[in-house]
């Protein structure tokens, strides 16, 4: 496949680039599942503004991703509270339902996907939900809501995708560092903690996520694995799969822009969903909790609300709304990263990233 910018008639291409770009951002990210045209080259010329342009880097990067299911206990519904999903799989935004709406709802596969760029990288951070952080231990407390996912930091080499390089992937209350083969990143303020592998899917090598079931902490493979149990899912851009079992290992999951329509950006001021800046609003309701007392509230996090809790000087939600800071600070030389914004939807009044 060639570049646009090797084609022959250069003018002519650069021409009609804005009007095939403008077409395919109208007609939306699913005509980009078919790239037999080239139709992810025409969506990168039109730059991270364009709906097209982000779904296609998201497609490009997005993880081959491994989800350990229990199916052990009445709360885990025979595996189902371990299936990723999308906020509203029950037809609605509000936060407080969701932990009884597993029982009953379609669950079917999703992940949020956003982009921030500057001029040496794209970071790429991909969340995946679920409607229950939960145990069959009644000494472990539950919750309703639950998102944690990973940040790829992409390199912008002059390529189509631009190169991985690292990931800093959420487990709870701690962040953690991984980086390919060949990497350039070493250790910074923070030890690098493994290597983060990569597998062939579609003819090219996306990275490999995994999550715990339960409590659904997420590290590269194989720091966590599918043990037993568990679900692989694969990107798509149009398709939405629930796992036929929880032991199915072809499922694909949605990639929803999270500035997008479908997404949560948007909806950060809705309060049936937010409780305040980044948390998801979540109650006792609907039998959380295996004892009186175990249902905590309120203690789900989306990207611009995660934090380590011992990572020095990175604030919460820096992760998603000024990931160029955190990599300088998780990896070194820092000077390898601009920390001056392209672009940032995520940036509040004057460009301060951490403004809402």
């Amino acid at each position: 496949m060639h570049s646009v910018r090797r084609h022959p008639h250069g003018a002519l291409v650069r021409a009609i680039v804005p009007v095939v770009v403008l077409l395919l951002s109208a007609c939306g990210p699913e005509s980009l599942e078919d790239d037999s045209f080239g139709a992810s080259e025409w969506a990168l010329a039109g730059g991270p503004e364009s709906t097209a342009f982000r779904a296609a880097l998201a497609k490009r990067w997005a993880p081959i991703h491994y989800q350990d299911v229990d199916v052990t206990g009445s709360h885990s519904l025979s595996g189902r509270s371990d299936y990723i999903t999308r906020v509203n799989f029950d037809g609605d935004w509000s936060g407080t339902n969701n932990w009884e709406n597993t029982a009953s709802r379609p669950l079917t596969a999703a992940a949020y996907h956003s982009l921030v760029e500057t001029s040496t990288h794209w970071y790429l951070v991909y969340t995946f939900f679920h409607p229950r952080d939960w145990s069959d231990n009644i000494f472990d407390s539950e919750h309703e809501n639950d998102a944690e996912g990973v940040l790829l930091i992409v390199k912008r080499d002059g390529s189509e995708y631009g190169a991985l390089v690292g990931a800093v992937t959420v487990a709870h209350k701690d962040f953690f560092s991984f980086v390919p083969d060949g990497s350039p990143l070493g250790s910074g303020a923070e030890s690098i903690d493994g290597k983060l592998s990569l597998a062939s899917f579609e003819g090219q090598l996306h990275p490999i996520t995994a999550q715990e079931a339960k409590g659904h902490g997420l590290k590269a493979w194989p720091a966590y694995d599918i043990v037993g149990d568990g679900v692989k899912y694969f990107p798509s851009l149009t398709v939405s799969e629930e796992p036929s079992s929880a032991t199915d290992s072809d499922v694909r999951y949605k990639l929803i822009d999270i500035y997008g329509s479908e997404g949560l950006w948007p909806r950060r001021g809705v309060s049936e969903l937010f409780v305040s800046d980044g948390t998801f609003r979540g109650d006792t309701s609907g039998g959380c909790g295996l004892v009186a007392g175990q249902c905590g509230t309120n203690s789900a996090n989306a990207p611009w609300g995660w934090d380590d809790q011992n990572d020095g000087s990175i604030l919460r939600g820096e992760l998603a709304r000024d990931p160029a800071k955190l990599a300088a600070y998780y990896f070194s030389p820092a000077s390898q990263f601009s920390t001056t914004y392209t672009f940032n939807p995520y940036a509040g009044i004057g460009g301060d990233p951490n403004t809402p």
